[in-house]
């Protein structure tokens, strides 16, 4: 299903920063309309101060991407933009070439549920550099947000130690659009099923979910509700117990489950929203299995979270399956993953790759040059380490690894290592040439992928620091157009001297 054309039934082609089409302008009138570029969009550090990031959104992307076009609307509403002196922004060529533009970059991905790491390239996109800049900012808008979505859930089902993760952040969530990605993005992240009922239509996620306060405020009394709730929903009872009494709760659930069993039922849960949630559980747990509901699960609810869970565990509550809102939904203690999106290189008509730099004063924003790929290396059933390197200079026989923040810290990978390539081909020339694998393969993959690394990197606090680097030829040339770079740059040379951020490749 393309899920995007269901949810807009419009183009969404002006999903984009103001500045992506002033510069689309400015490039399509200039000498440089006809270069193509490569953008690689990455990002620079783990999420929630984590050892690792789970990577998703691409299928979304694929989505957008298969459909990107302006609209007849689009184009009128661009013509009505006006500069400073009142005068049409837009020529009307440009406008005509925005209604007849089509895609024909290459771009190639990691998969979704893919373990990755800072600096690495999640997408990178290459092509006529007027498309790849139109690209960048919905790009980054659907990346950015299912990496960071995804990675939180990971985080979440790692301590439930299995135990089932309920994603309940529709009514929190940002918007429409930011609750069925968030659900999408969770299910990916290790996450069981979701309350969101479009998104388990959009995407084939399983739905879950048991009943408000309110349904219990309907009737006169407790025992009430739950008797006409059992009646309704006799195959999918879950019974909220925390609305008068959490402990009288309990026991009126106990005995809503025996009026279920006459009729060749069970009690499938209760669910506890509030108070202390370790003692609660205890005591629920106690008066089932004395009530003979031995197999009854424990939900609970109220703004969870891994750090909460992990404390209920730590004081042996009895919670079998966490629901899981908010601070899951709305990536709470993180709202953001801080992902970029950034040249590479570029080349005129028929010319060389000239190899791009971004310098900086903050060494972590110094961008890396040259046309990547990633490759993952694995040493007796452990993924050991990740070279970034560049398809046409890197030696890739016997690679050294450099730590692109220090230096001096270098990796000989093992001989007897095998490897894998991350970034696979998605588009060619415009032409979607992917398998993509559906929702429940990429969850599996992203577990599956976990388990092939050091525990370490899923620490909480002071996560282990797998190690990725870049090849040692690719850090040498980066290292040079750094010093070339600052060299032509100082003393009050122009700073668009023409080799002043390039080597030719």
């Amino acid at each position: 299903m393309n899920t995007l054309k269901s949810l807009y039934n419009h183009s969404l082609a002006l999903l984009t920063d103001f500045y992506q089409l002033t510069m689309a302008y400015s490039l399509w009138k200039s000498a440089k309309a006809g270069y193509e570029g490569t953008f690689d969009l990455y990002f620079r550090a783990n999420p929630f101060h984590g050892g690792y990031t789970i990577a998703c959104g691409l299928q979304t992307a694929i989505d957008y991407i298969k459909n990107f076009h302006f609209s007849g609307e689009d184009v009128d509403y661009l013509a009505t933009l006006k500069g400073n002196d009142d005068a049409p922004l837009f020529s009307t060529s440009f406008l005509d070439y925005l209604r007849n533009l089509r895609l024909t970059c290459n771009i190639d991905a990691v998969p979704e549920g893919t373990v990755v790491f800072p600096n690495q390239p999640l997408v990178r996109v290459s092509g006529p550099i007027i498309q790849c800049q139109l690209l960048e900012t919905p790009m980054l808008n659907i990346i950015n947000f299912q990496t960071l979505i995804a990675s939180k859930a990971s985080r979440i089902c790692q301590v439930t130690s299995g135990e089932p993760v309920l994603e309940f952040g529709l009514r929190r969530a940002h918007g429409i659009d930011g609750a069925t990605t968030a659900s999408r993005a969770a299910y990916i992240g290790g996450v069981d099923a979701t309350s969101n009922v479009l998104a388990g239509k959009l995407y084939d996620i399983p739905v879950r979910g048991t009943h408000a306060h309110s349904w219990i405020m309907t009737f006169d009394n407790e025992l009430e509700a739950f008797d006409e709730y059992a009646k309704a929903m006799p195959n999918n009872c879950v019974l909220l117990v925390d609305t008068y009494d959490t402990i009288k709760g309990v026991h009126n659930a106990v005995e809503i489950g025996k009026k279920l069993r006459e009729k060749g039922f069970d009690l499938a849960g209760i669910r506890l929203d509030s108070g202390d949630l370790a003692y609660l559980s205890i005591q629920a747990r106690r008066i089932l299995d004395e009530g003979g509901f031995p197999n009854t699960a424990i939900v609970a609810s109220n703004d969870l979270d891994e750090n909460i869970i992990l404390s209920l565990k730590d004081q042996d509550a009895q919670i079998t399956v966490w629901g899981v809102g908010t601070k899951l939904a709305t990536a709470w203690d993180q709202p953001a993953l801080g992902g970029v999106y950034k040249l590479t290189a570029l080349r005129a008509p028929g010319g060389e790759w000239q190899y791009k730099i971004k310098l900086s004063e903050q060494r972590e924003k110094v961008s890396n040059p040259g046309i990547h790929q990633i490759r993952r290396f694995q040493y007796k059933n452990e993924f050991i380490a990740d070279a970034i390197y560049d398809e046409r200079i890197s030696d890739m026989a016997n690679p050294i690894i450099v730590d692109p923040m220090d230096h001096t810290r270098q990796k000989l990978i093992h001989a007897n290592a095998t490897f894998e390539d991350l970034l696979k081909p998605v588009f060619r020339n415009g032409d979607y040439v992917y398998d993509a694998p559906d929702i429940h393969t990429s969850r599996r993959f992203a577990q599956e992928q976990l388990t092939g690394f050091h525990t370490g990197i899923k620490r909480f606090v002071n996560p282990h620091q797998y190690p990725v680097g870049l090849e040692r030829k690719l850090h040498q040339l980066k290292t040079e157009l750094i010093f070339e770079a600052r060299r032509q740059n100082v003393g009050g040379n122009q700073p668009g001297a023409p080799e002043s951020q390039q080597s030719k490749y």
